[in-house]
């Protein structure tokens, strides 16, 4: 579904993304982990549209990714939820999830709209009885769950992800991380990028380690999980103490 190939992406002459090449296949979880600066958000950016590749190959479905073309991927069928969530905050949460259901609307009419909108809620039975509500007066949590919900009402082939747990108390993380799970289920794909790597890697298929631009170690989720440097720097124990 995703390929990347010998990325390199950054911002102005700074060369934040290194010779980076990953794939995500359809119905997995895949995660990226690194540590704050490594590079996470940037691949993302890069990936949608924001930021412009410097050399290297994005390819989406048949699709190449270049800088300024984030409707087309959107509607191709990826979609984005931003770090820090950034919801419309003077809207109402049902108004939020309509503005991201606006592709599907365009291409499948109000109809396919109001069911993807039910949908969402049974996904998320909090924002249905938040619907009227000011999507700035939720909590963190709940903004959270409507930034997921709003990505995903334009019933996205791949679901971009980043840091959902930041900030959110444990309780609210165990959700957020049942959710993509369900979402996977339900046939979903998703780019996973996280700090939190425990909880990234238990539900991910597969996984990446970026440290300063570059991927270091990849492989099987449970092989990451083993391995002993990405213990000691992403896990906060070393296997062998």
């Amino acid at each position: 579904m995703l390929r990347i190939r010998n990325l390199d992406a950054g911002y102005g002459k700074l060369r934040v993304l290194k010779n980076i090449s990953l794939h995500v296949d359809g119905g997995e979880i895949v995660t990226m982990i690194g540590a704050n600066g490594a590079g996470k958000t940037t691949l993302l950016h890069t990936i949608i549209g924001l930021v412009k590749p410097m050399r290297g190959e994005i390819d989406f479905i048949g699709k190449t990714c270049v800088r300024g073309a984030v409707g087309k991927m959107v509607a191709a069928g990826c979609s984005l939820v931003p770090e820090g969530r950034q919801v419309f905050a003077p809207m109402s949460v049902e108004e939020n999830l309509q503005l991201g259901g606006y592709i599907l609307q365009r291409e499948q009419g109000r109809a396919a709209v109001l069911k993807e909108l039910e949908h969402q809620y049974e996904l998320f039975p909090i924002l249905r009885e938040r619907r009227r509500q000011l999507a700035g007066t939720l909590s963190g949590g709940e903004q959270q769950m409507l930034a997921m919900a709003r990505a995903l009402m334009s019933r996205p082939r791949l679901v971009m992800m980043d840091e959902p747990s930041t900030g959110l108390a444990p309780l609210i993380v165990r959700d957020i991380f049942q959710i993509i799970l369900r979402l996977r289920e339900e046939g979903n794909t998703v780019l996973l990028i996280e700090q939190n790597a425990k909880a990234a890697l238990a539900v991910a298929d597969r996984g990446y380690v970026l440290e300063v631009g570059k991927v270091i170690v990849q492989g099987p989720a449970a092989h990451l999980l083993a391995n002993s440097d990405v213990q000691r720097a992403y896990l906060g124990r070393d296997k062998h103490t």
